[in-house]
């Protein structure tokens, strides 16, 4: 297993080793001590999975502290552009977004610390997606900010006239106008 590192502190892209042969393919997606050696103790008590079609976009969400989820992400079927944001005030980062291509077939994963909104877009015809979270979910303390946000300025590929967006989605606010306690910590 992989840990690289992605220009964003705590923010980590993972490769699984694939061990594939004529019968299929077989990795582990998460195991607690590989993580643990990476500085990736969080345990998870939750898992989460969606399925979405073409165009959709879901995001930018997270959740204020001391509800704040690390999240573990891969894509089971089908292709994605998973986008994070850097919301940890005092970072060197902050306000700054990278975006991932994670498919079934790379079988990549992407470790999201506390503190940054995620989101994604399909870009395949349907998509399964699976992610951890290490804390559970909390509707008075989930928060978003704006697919859209002009200051983000995200490029999510898929066309403006494709876009499927929830009205909540729709609804967030901007980057700058948006709720946030995070602060950094090295």
């Amino acid at each position: 297993m992989k840990f690289i590192k992605t220009g964003i502190e705590g923010l980590l892209l993972i490769e699984p080793d694939v061990h594939a042969d004529p019968r299929g393919y077989f990795f582990e997606s998460y195991q607690y001590e590989k993580y643990r050696e990476a500085g990736l103790a969080n345990p998870f008590v939750q898992d989460n999975e969606s399925k979405s079609g073409y165009g959709v976009i879901r995001g930018l969400h997270y959740q204020l502290e001391p509800y704040a989820q690390a999240k573990l992400v891969r894509v089971i079927r089908g292709r994605v552009y998973d986008v994070v944001v850097d919301l940890r005030e005092g970072s060197p980062t902050f306000g700054k977004w990278l975006g991932f291509e994670l498919t079934g077939k790379n079988k990549q994963q992407l470790f999201v610390p506390r503190g940054f909104a995620h989101g994604f877009a399909v870009l395949s015809n349907k998509v399964v997606l699976a992610y951890k979270c290490d804390r559970l979910y909390s509707r008075e303390y989930e928060r978003g900010i704006s697919y859209r946000d002009p200051f983000l300025n995200i490029d999510w590929q898929i066309p403006e006239n494709k876009q499927i967006v929830s009205e909540k989605d729709k609804q967030a606010p901007d980057f700058e106008n948006a709720e946030r306690n995070f602060i950094f910590r090295r």
